[in-house]
């Protein structure tokens, strides 16, 4: 790592924590040269997969149109900025522990639907409703039976 006050190539760690639920390291480091002390963060840098849309067509993963879709799902819901988050986290772990280079838009879809129906069950009728495209009054009424029935 180069010292970003003289760019001197030969910089120490004299300090390693763990930062962000053991998802960063945060490294203090001192120029050789200049004596500086200047602070790192290292994060494993993991793919996404590209995503089959329906038509077939392929796109890069786009983590703000999951939180965008979350976030119209659980909108006026009790449920907090953090679990919202973690759930975007967790979807996005499920989705690099697949270890696939692509991944089809259902995966996806039904993945987030499992998270709403632990999370908040009216927003989860409500993404469904959507992505299921519901036609009639009769659709909602079987999702929420559905749902009444599961433990």
């Amino acid at each position: 790592m180069h010292c970003p006050f003289c760019s001197e190539a030969d910089t120490k760690v004299i300090d390693s924590r763990l930062v962000a639920d053991g998802g960063q390291v945060r490294r203090r480091r001192e120029c050789q040269a200049c004596r500086e002390r200047f602070t790192t963060f290292e994060v494993a840098e993991l793919l996404m997969p590209r995503v089959i849309k329906q038509d077939g067509t392929r796109e890069p993963f786009d983590e703000q149109k999951l939180r965008n879709g979350l976030h119209r799902a659980l909108e006026k819901r009790p449920v907090s900025v953090e679990d919202i988050e973690a759930s975007v986290n967790g979807i996005k772990r499920f989705l690099q522990v697949l270890g696939e280079r692509e991944v089809k838009s259902l995966v996806i879809g039904e993945q987030v639907m499992d998270v709403l129906r632990n999370l908040d069950q009216v927003a989860y009728v409500r993404f469904a409703s959507v992505y299921r495209s519901f036609q009639d009054i009769s659709e909602f009424k079987e999702e929420i039976d559905k749902l009444q029935r599961k433990p």
